[in-house]
Parts: C-alpha cells; sequence; structure tokens
C-alpha cells in the first residue's frame, strides 16, 4: 500500500505479531500476540473520526462487507485470523457493496488499484497473524512453509559458510531468481564471496503488516531478478499505540532455545497529518551440535547396498593418514602403524548442526500530510546480527592454485619415523588448532525516502530514493599457517615458488624462526608448537545498492464509451539503479597460504536505467456474462551499461462471467542479469559433497556404465580394486565468477479460476497452472556431474576440469560460473478457504495450499540433453528437491476469546538422484529414497483484556529428517531443516497501551 494510500486509510492495525525477550537459560519461553478484540474496536473508533479519513472519502471507493466476511486492512471482530490462504481466496472474502461495486486495492503484480476480483496475476496474501500463530523468528522460516517456496534458498541449518543467512527461492528456481521487496521498493542485499540475497533476518518480524507472493514473472513491471515471482513485505504505519511482546522456546532436549523480545511505539500528530513510528526487536537462538542428535550424531559418507561397507567419518583424521603402495596412520609419537578403519575421524562430534545466532534490528517509519498532494515518507531499517558455527578441526592436504606452496604434503623416504620404505602423501586433521569457530558478524541498513500526492484529475506520483549498504565480517579460527606448519615439520620445498615440487627433510628447518618448534610430521604438535603454526583469518565484504525510482498512476483516465464499459487505468515510471559489491578475503587466504579454502578478492558493479508502463482496461462490467472482464498489459524497457538494452512485456486478461467465478491468465518474458557476485567474485576453494568415480566402492554403483568408469580410471593409472577417496565424500572444487556471462530469459506464463459460491457462505477456492521456462541459465555444475561426465564417457570434454595427484587422488575439480542450458518447470496451485460457524461463540476456519509439481527439466550443458527432476532429491549434498506434492493446511477452532489452531506440512518422497540420473539399487546402491515427511504444530491463544497468550507444540510427533548422504548432517538441511531441532514448546505473551 503506498503512502498515499495509507493516508487515505486510517483503519486499525493489529498487532498480534510482535514477540519478544529471549528467556533466561533455564526458563520456560514466552511471547505474544498483542491486541485484543476490545483494544482493536476502540482503536478503529478512533481512527474513524480521524481528520485524515474524512478525507480520503473523497477519493476512495466505499465498500460495506458482508455480515461474518472480514475485508482486507480491516481487523474482524475475532482476534485469531485465519492462517494462510492464497489471495485469490483472500480476494473473494471482500464482498460485493451495496450498489454492486467492489473494493479497488493495490496488490504486488500492479501499480494500479483493482477490484479485488479483476486482477489477472496469481498473487498469494499472508497476514501478520498467519505468521505470529507459527512462532518463527525470522520471515525465511515461515515462507520455508509454503508450498511454492523451494528448496535452493539458505538457512539456520547451513553451517558450512551460511552465515546464519536465511534466503528464500520460490519455485526452485533459486534464491537469486527471485524478488524481494519492502513496502513495493528495493532493499540492500547480504553478500558474500560467491553469492548474495536479501537476508530475510534483516526484516523485523513484529513489523510485518502482510506478505504478497506474486507467483509469476515480474521483470517487466519490477525489473530484472523477478524471474520467478516477487515477494513483497508490507510494514505496518500509522500506528498510534504500543506494545511489548516476549517470547521464548525450547527443545525437549533441551537446547536450541530462543528468545525474542520486541516493542513498539507509533505517534500521530498535527491533528493526525503526520506519523512517528518506532519499532525494535532482538531475538537470539541457542543453536544445536551434531553430536546431540543421534541421526546425525555419526556422518555417513558413502550408501552401499552392503552395510558391512558402510564408512562413517572421515579418512582424515589426527593421526593422519599416509597414502603409498600401502596406507598407514601414525602413532602420534613420530612412527607409522597400519591403517585401522576404527582411526577414521567422527567430525560430527565437534560440528553445528544449527547456528547460533543474535539479532537487534530497529525500524522508525514516518510520514507527514502537508496536502493531498504532498505526503513526504520516509523509512528506516537497520540490523546488527552476529552468528556462530563450529566445525571440525582443519586437515592438511597441500595447498590449491594460486598458491605456490606445495599442493601434495609428500613424507620423504629419509623422513625420521618413515619405516614403508617409500616416499608418503599425507592427509592429517589438526586437532591441535582446535576445532574451527567462524563468527559472523553483519550490519544491514536500508533508508527510505519520497514524496507522493495527487497532481490533478486522477493523476497520483510517487518518487522515491533509496540506499542501501551492507557491511560484513567473518573470522574463523584454526585455519593453520600452511608454510610455518611445514617449517615446524622439517619439510622443505624442492623448488620453492614450484607447487608441483617435491620436499626434502631439513632437520634444522626451525633455526633462526622465532616460536617455531622443530616437530615430527608423525607426531602431535605441543602447544607452543601449534600456536606458532595455527591462524585466525579476517574477511570483509560490503555492497551498496541506490536506487531512484518516480511513477505516476490514473486509476480512472477515461471511461469506455459504451453500455457496460468500464475504465482505463494507466502506470508510467523510471528507475534508475546501481549496485556495487567487495569482498577482501584475508591476505594469507587470499595468497592459499593457509590449510583453508582458497578465496580471491571480488570486487565490480553495475548500474541499469529503466522505462515502465501498464495500461489496465475493464472493457465490461456489471453485464450478462460478464461481471467483470479486464485485459491488463505491462512492459519495462532497460538498458544496463553492461550489456546493453532489453525488452520485457507482460499480458493478462481477467473474466467472471457470474459473482461466483472468474477465470485469469498471463503470458509474459524475463529477465536478469548477472549479480556483482557471479561475473566477478574472485576463485574460490570449496570441498564440495561428491564421490571419486574411481573409489573402489563408488566404482561398483555404476551399473552398466562401470566398465567404462574403470576404463577411464586405469587410463590415470588407479587400480579400481585397492583406491580409497581421501576426501570421505567431499572434493576440492574451484568456483567463482565469470566475467563473460550473458544475462538469462525466460518466459511464464499462468491460466486459473477462483471460484466463490454466494450459496456457500464462507467458501472460497482457486486452482492455477503455472510454467516456467529459463535459457543461458547462470550457474556451475555439481562436482559429481563433471567427475561423471568424464569418467563414464557421457561428456568427455568434463576430464578437463578435473585435476589429478601423482598418487591419483583428486586435487581439484574446476565448476567456474557459465551459461549452462535451459531450465522448464510446471504445476498445479490448488488453495482452498473454508468458514462457517456452529454457534455464537464458535466458528471454525479450515484452510489449504497445495502445490502438484508438473515437471521440472533442466539442461546441464548447451545443447545437451534435459534431466528430468521431477520428484528427485541430490544426492549428497547441495542441489535442490522437487517433491510432487506438497501441502499446507490449518484448522483453527475459535471460542470466544480462546482458539486452537492445527497445522500440518506434507511432502511427498523422493527419489535420490546424482545430478544426472535416478538412482536404482540395482546400481549398487542402498537406500535410493526418501519417505513421504509429515509435521504438524499445535497452537493453543487465550486473550485477557489487552493481553494475549499463546502456548505451542512444534514438530507435535517429533518426527526426525529422512536420511540421506550429504557427507554432515545425514539429510538434506535445505529441504529438510524444519525438523532438525526436534519437538519444542513455545510460549509467548504481550500486551498493547
Amino acid at each position: 500500500m503506498s503512502h498515499r494510500d495509507r493516508r487515505k486509510k486510517r483503519l486499525p492495525l493489529s498487532f498480534s505479531l510482535l514477540y519478544a525477550l529471549p528467556v533466561m537459560a533455564a526458563a520456560a519461553p514466552v511471547v505474544a500476540d498483542a491486541a485484543t478484540s476490545k483494544a482493536t474496536s476502540s482503536h478503529a473508533t478512533r481512527a474513524v473520526h480521524s481528520k485524515s479519513v474524512k478525507k480520503a472519502s473523497v477519493a476512495r471507493t466505499a465498500t460495506t462487507p458482508r455480515a461474518g466476511a472480514p475485508v482486507s486492512g480491516v481487523t474482524p471482530t475475532v482476534v485469531q485470523s485465519a492462517p494462510v490462504a492464497s489471495s485469490t481466496i483472500k480476494r473473494a472474502r471482500a464482498t460485493d457493496t451495496a450498489d454492486g461495486g467492489t473494493e479497488s486495492v493495490l496488490v504486488t503484480g500492479s501499480f494500479l488499484r483493482q477490484g479485488r476480483n479483476t486482477s489477472p496475476n496469481p498473487v498469494q496474501i499472508i497476514s501478520a497473524k498467519d505468521i505470529q500463530q507459527t512462532g518463527i523468528t525470522n520471515v525465511g522460516d515461515f515462507l520455508q512453509r509454503m508450498p511454492s517456496i523451494g528448496s535452493s534458498g539458505r538457512g539456520n541449518a547451513d553451517t558450512n559458510g551460511g552465515a546464519g543467512i536465511s534466503c528464500t527461492d520460490l519455485r526452485n528456481l533459486g534464491s537469486n531468481r527471485v524478488l524481494v521487496l519492502v513496502d513495493g521498493k528495493r532493499l540492500t542485499q547480504s553478500g558474500d564471496s560467491t553469492s548474495s540475497c536479501v537476508d530475510m533476518n534483516t526484516i523485523p518480524v513484529m513489523a510485518v503488516q502482510s506478505i504478497e507472493i506474486l507467483k509469476d514473472g515480474g521483470s517487466e513491471l519490477y525489473g530484472a531478478d523477478a524471474v520467478s515471482g516477487v515477494i513483497n513485505i508490507k510494514l505496518k504505519h500509522n500506528i498510534n499505540t504500543g506494545g511489548v511482546n516476549l517470547r521464548g522456546n525450547i527443545t525437549q532436549r533441551g537446547d536450541n532455545r530462543t528468545g525474542l523480545i520486541s516493542a513498539y511505539k507509533g505517534f500521530n500528530f498535527d491533528h493526525d497529518r503526520g506519523n512517528i513510528t518506532v519499532m525494535g526487536q532482538y531475538d537470539t537462538q541457542g543453536g544445536v551440535m551434531m553430536k546431540d542428535r543421534a541421526w546425525s550424531r555419526y556422518p555417513q559418507a558413502n550408501n552401499p547396498a552392503n552395510p558391512a561397507s558402510v564408512s562413517y567419518g572421515s579418512i582424515i583424521s589426527s593421526k593422519g593418514t599416509y597414502f603409498g603402495s600401502d596406507t598407514y596412520n601414525s602413532n602420534n609419537q613420530g612412527s607409522l602403524i597400519p591403517y585401522s578403519k576404527d582411526n577414521r575421524y567422527n567430525y560430527n562430534k565437534d560440528s553445528s548442526l544449527l547456528n547460533q545466532t543474535q539479532n537487534a534490528s530497529l525500524m522508525g517509519d514516518a510520514h507527514y500530510d502537508f496536502d493531498k498532494h504532498f505526503t513526504l515518507y520516509s523509512n528506516v531499517m537497520y540490523s546488527h546480527k552476529t552468528s556462530w558455527t563450529q566445525m571440525a578441526p582443519m586437515p592438511a592436504t597441500g595447498s590449491v592454485a594460486p598458491s605456490t606452496l606445495p599442493s601434495a604434503i609428500m613424507i620423504p623416504t629419509d623422513y625420521p619415523g618413515n619405516t614403508s620404505g617409500e616416499e608418503l602423501q599425507m592427509y592429517r586433521r589438526m586437532s591441535e588448532f582446535g576445532n574451527r569457530k567462524t563468527e559472523t558478524a553483519i550490519d544491514s541498513l536500508t533508508a527510505k525516502v519520497g514524496a507522493s500526492g495527487e497532481i490533478a484529475a486522477g493523476w497520483m506520483y510517487d518518487a522515491s530514493f533509496t540506499y542501501g549498504s551492507t557491511m560484513a565480517s567473518f573470522q574463523t579460527s584454526g585455519v593453520g599457517n600452511y608454510a610455518n606448519l611445514l617449517r615446524e615439520w622439517g619439510l622443505d620445498a624442492e623448488t620453492p615458488g614450484d607447487s608441483a615440487t617435491a620436499l626434502v627433510y631439513n632437520p634444522n628447518s626451525c633455526v633462526g624462526y622465532a616460536g617455531c618448534v622443530q616437530s615430527s610430521a608423525l607426531g602431535a604438535l605441543s602447544p607452543e608448537a601449534a600456536r606458532y603454526a595455527n591462524y585466525t583469518e579476517h574477511d570483509n565484504s560490503q555492497y551498496t545498492m541506490r536506487d531512484t525510482n518516480m511513477r505516476i498512476h490514473n486509476d480512472h483516465v477515461v471511461k469506455m464509451p459504451y453500455k457496460g464499459g468500464g475504465d482505463l487505468g494507466i502506470a508510467l515510471g523510471m528507475e534508475h539503479r546501481s549496485e556495487q559489491f567487495s569482498y577482501h578475503p584475508d591476505p594469507l587466504i587470499a595468497s592459499g597460504g593457509s590449510l583453508t579454502n582458497t578465496v580471491a578478492a571480488t570486487g565490480g558493479g553495475f548500474n541499469v536505467s529503466e522505462a515502465y508502463i501498464q495500461g489496465n482496461l475493464t472493457l465490461l462490467k456489471n453485464v450478462p456474462f460478464a461481471k467483470n472482464l479486464s485485459i491488463d498489459g505491462q512492459g519495462r524497457y532497460s538498458t544496463y551499461n553492461t550489456f546493453g538494452s532489453t525488452y520485457n512485456w507482460k499480458a493478462g486478461i481477467n473474466w467472471a462471467p457470474t459473482r461466483d467465478v472468474a477465470f485469469r491468465g498471463t503470458l509474459g518474458t524475463s529477465f536478469r542479469q548477472p549479480s556483482v557476485s557471479e561475473m566477478y567474485g574472485g576463485t574460490v576453494m570449496s570441498y564440495l559433497g561428491a564421490n571419486d568415480p574411481c573409489d573402489m566402492t563408488q566404482i561398483t554403483t555404476y551399473g552398466g556404465r562401470q566398465a567404462a568408469v574403470m576404463a577411464n580410471c586405469m587410463k590415470k593409472g588407479i587400480n579400481t580394486k585397492t583406491f580409497q577417496q581421501a576426501g570421505s565424500g567431499q572434493v576440492g572444487t574451484l568456483i567463482g565468477g565469470n566475467p563473460n556471462l550473458r544475462p538469462e530469459v525466460g518466459r511464464t506464463y499462468t491460466f486459473g479460476a477462483t471460484f466463490t459460491p454466494h450459496w456457500i457462505r464462507g467458501l472460497s477456492t482457486s486452482a492455477s497452472f503455472w510454467h516456467y521456462r529459463v535459457s543461458d541459465t547462470i550457474g556451475a555444475l555439481s562436482t559429481q556431474y563433471v567427475l561423471d561426465g568424464c569418467y563414464t564417457g557421457s561428456s568427455p570434454t568434463m576430464c578437463n576440469y578435473v585435476t589429478r595427484l601423482a598418487n591419483g587422488q583428486i586435487n581439484t575439480v574446476s565448476a567456474l560460473n557459465a551459461n549452462l542450458g535451459a531450465l522448464t518447470t510446471s504445476g498445479v496451485d490448488w488453495d482452498l478457504s473454508y468458514r462457517f460457524r456452529v454457534s455464537d461463540a464458535d466458528w471454525f476456519m479450515v484452510e489449504n495450499n497445495f502445490q502438484r509439481l508438473v515437471s521440472y527439466k533442466q539442461q546441464q550443458i548447451p545443447g545437451g540433453p534435459h534431466y528430468n527432476y521431477l520428484g528427485s532429491i541430490t544426492y549428497q549434498s547441495g542441489g535442490t528437491s522437487n517433491p510432487t506434492v506438497r501441502d499446507y493446511a490449518t484448522l483453527t477452532w475459535h471460542h470466544n476469546n480462546f482458539s486452537v489452531t492445527y497445522m500440518m506440512q506434507y511432502m511427498s518422497g523422493m527419489h535420490w538422484n546424482d545430478g544426472t540420473y535416478t538412482i536404482h539399487k540395482s546400481d549398487g546402491y542402498g537406500r535410493v529414497k526418501t519417505p513421504s515427511m509429515v509435521m504438524q504444530d499445535l497452537t493453543f491463544n487465550y486473550n485477557l483484556k489487552r493481553w494475549n497468550f499463546q502456548f505451542e507444540i512444534q514438530n507435535l510427533t517429533d518426527k526426525q529428517p529422512p536420511f540421506l548422504v550429504n557427507t554432515s548432517s545425514n539429510s538434506n538441511d535445505s529441504t529438510y531443516s524444519g525438523w532438525y531441532a526436534g519437538r519444542t514448546f513455545l510460549l509467548q505473551a504481550g500486551m498493547t497501551f
């Protein structure tokens, strides 16, 4: 809703979702929904008599809601609203006025106010109370419940580089293809060295009035990034009350203690012409360790059909693993011992399952109505977030480019304690350095200032400038100084500066180096030696956005000159946006001088100037067989300093033959320029989930392709009967930007219908079919896809991206960003809402959101085959999941001031996929699919005067996530993170004043 609209409509706001203070460590949590029906009613009385409402009556169509049917924006007499429903359902609740008209509103997907049953766009509307009753602390966690939200975003269960950032995804097209707005305007992104997105943690939950999801392409109206759609978060404004809210929750195992405190206060002044509102929120989450859940305690590194061949943990242990013609461990006292599977390292005993986070946010909102021609408004959102996560000690395995240090740690034949009689390659976990602890601090600021009002004759304007900035610092301890470690071990490069050099033993290598302690590579480091060889890295990044947006619109430019004709509405606008991003890694990390992943610096940006137009024409209105017949057209012309110009368009139609049914459809194009990090991101060494095809266990899983894999491995001198992968299900992969990327282009169409029978009061249902196609998709090939393409012979050119060391172990796989092939996906949405009363004191609300995926196909390389990922989940870590069916249903019973809500999420089972093919047991795998999953929550709510109390049980049945080999948590965190914490109890309380 624009600020002009807010000035015209001073209706009451319900503050039922403000939350609050972290509970003391052992205390039972508390939290809150705020306003009672009595407080809401009195607030509404005050608002009706405000001066601005009287002025608004001149330019706004009056509406009279049907008895018992709440109108969007007007709080019904009951305090607990219904859970989520699609916008088509919510629109249907706004009933016809006494004169047969409908309320005009501004909904995401249009810059023109339209009747609630006349928009062709599929938009889902989520209210503040829908969010509040789930007990979540950030918007991203709530959205993950929605069937349309995909699994390629980031969340709090991403403990390896996730930095506690919460990024959302729509239709499984990626978080980089959905545009997130606040009050219709862009906001700052939270970037790292390889990707950037809008961090949902920066948006205070208590400030959210509603969320609108445009489940259709939006590039033609909102610009690039809106390939899969738009998520528009509408904030609360015009607040003239105050409130304090408290919440806390704890799992039944006593961990992941979460607390939240929030407060707000709004002030009207100068006879309600102006308003200032301040909101603050602080929340904290205690996190969970992998060792504290039975299903994640022992990391399974492979998935063979023979249970006896299952490997747990990592072959890289604190006793070291030494590869030659035979394999050895050390006794940590300077001597070799035969290799034992019992010495594999269980890294999950030291690793986080859920991040620890703290987030403090502050929002200020103000506006002043000088007159109907000029309203000045401003909004500032600031967030300071810290996160902490822990991983097992760092392995020492060698270096990668651009380092000139030795790429492999080779123990010379004459090294003391090397009794093998040959040179050995060493992999050793440096437990002496302690666990890797990563701390992240992110400061995000989005500031907006603008003006709106009426120009003349119904022409309105809205001009704004938005500035966004995100500054982040990252610190990781225990990453080690590689050169110092080699020096203490007495290993000198035979040819300094050559990464392929051999190592020679130097018993006096520490001479002349203060703090250096001569040590053995076959023994443990002393505390003094560990201090010299250890290192803590410090990285920094900054993202900056500037966005100037100017728009004029008129909902009623001209009326059609025939009986039953409607109005023509037009919106015109211009926008100029610039984005810059820089990432500054620690100098030692950038040079490849540590034991951790090498990261290169990132720097770059772009700017774009755009013009857009929208026209909406009501051809027929309130005539036989045409309660409404309207068409909508949108277009946007963009000029980039990096790619030149592009034009995108969308056309839509809405036909309601009667008041009970409406049909709609859209067809449009989309465009996305590569982000700064995708283009200019420095090359990063990352250890991604993948299995070496030549591994003695992995090769048995290729079925009919096994002979080809064996032949290609033998060409590399590898004996597949004895060879073991050193990476324990992970392969060092070089990822990063590509300045030669081309933009993505796409096409989207949707069609559907809404049914609201007037003879069944309170019933609404809608169905939509949607289809997306994106060409020249920007991304990186999965590590497993590259390896399989090379060694199965299906894509021999992939061998150019794989390098191996002399002993056969994979050194690196290169998977930089590129324009891949095409991605197509389609599906059906079905939404249902039914509200019925059984007595004066009792009524029920049933709501359901359902998605049936029809297709999901992706072309990994230009001109290559299209792989079918429908009903599949990517084997190992990373990738996405595409369940055929997802559903979110709620049932609420209200009895006076008491209510109970049951919430259920359903996700169908999925077959495992290795990035190209569906996995079958006949290929030599053990498990090959995940089962169907159900999540159940139960909420109790009671209102007492100005107080509201809520108790909730999340994950009612304590369902654990399904098994999946991912080299860490034994599940898929992007898909099943909601099940990770287990059964959780929540208590909240709040009051308004």
